[in-house]
């Protein structure tokens, strides 16, 4: 009896053995072909010599391309830095010559002072103050705008206001009410002036004489 038992259990054991050397053999190719499958797409991932090379001068170009433009953009700032570093210290400068303007329309409107002998040697004083801010500020390449009885340029003047002319050609400036400046090439502050235009008197003698023109 206990022959027959170890018989069986022999048997069973055989033929667990048996049924996993076949799934071991039967798993084996699908395996290896994924292996393959594997190699296969490295091997068609991986990239020529020459197509490295290609990829390696791209980012080198690109590298150098990006390093020249922050030079020339260092290059700016540091030239700018030099030629306009004083561009707001010299706006605010500008305040001196206005206060001084406005001290001797003040002065000027004072009746008591009015054709005294003190007012003109005070506003004389106060003429030679700004002609030498005015030459301190030229020769550090600060200007002052030239304007009168020239034509309105947007780029350098800010009309405040419209005065009767007939004398000149609508649109002539023919009052500064606050001088403008340059510094350099750029537009410090522009001029505020008053600009030209026909009076209203004038287009109506103008319209009665071409009325009469086409009744002729």
């Amino acid at each position: 009896m206990e022959k027959e038992q170890n018989q069986n259990l022999e048997k069973a054991s055989s033929e667990k053995e048996t049924q996993e050397t076949q799934k071991e053999n039967s798993d084996s190719p699908a395996d290896l072909n994924e292996v393959k499958d594997e190699k296969s797409e490295v091997e068609t991932k991986e990239k020529s010599p020459e197509e490295k090379i290609l990829e390696l001068e791209d980012k080198l170009s690109r590298t150098f391309a990006e390093m020249e433009n922050q030079r020339r953009r260092f290059e700016k700032e540091k030239f700018e830095a030099f030629e306009y570093g004083g561009f707001n210290f010299a706006k605010e400068a500008l305040n001196l010559i206005d206060n001084l303007e406005r001290s001797k329309q003040i002065l000027k409107n004072d009746n008591s002072l009015k054709d005294s002998e003190a007012l003109k040697k005070t506003l004389e004083h106060f003429d030679i103050i700004i002609k030498d801010l005015i030459s301190i500020f030229t020769k550090n390449d600060i200007k002052p705008i030239e304007c009168l009885n020239k034509k309105l340029n947007p780029n350098f003047h800010q009309a405040m206001m419209e005065i009767e002319d007939d004398h000149k050609e609508p649109g002539t400036i023919v009052q500064e009410i606050q001088k403008g400046f340059t510094i350099k090439d750029r537009l410090l502050r522009p001029s505020l002036v008053g600009v030209s235009k026909k009076s209203e008197n004038k287009d109506k003698k103008d319209e009665k004489n071409e009325e009469k023109l086409k009744d002729k």
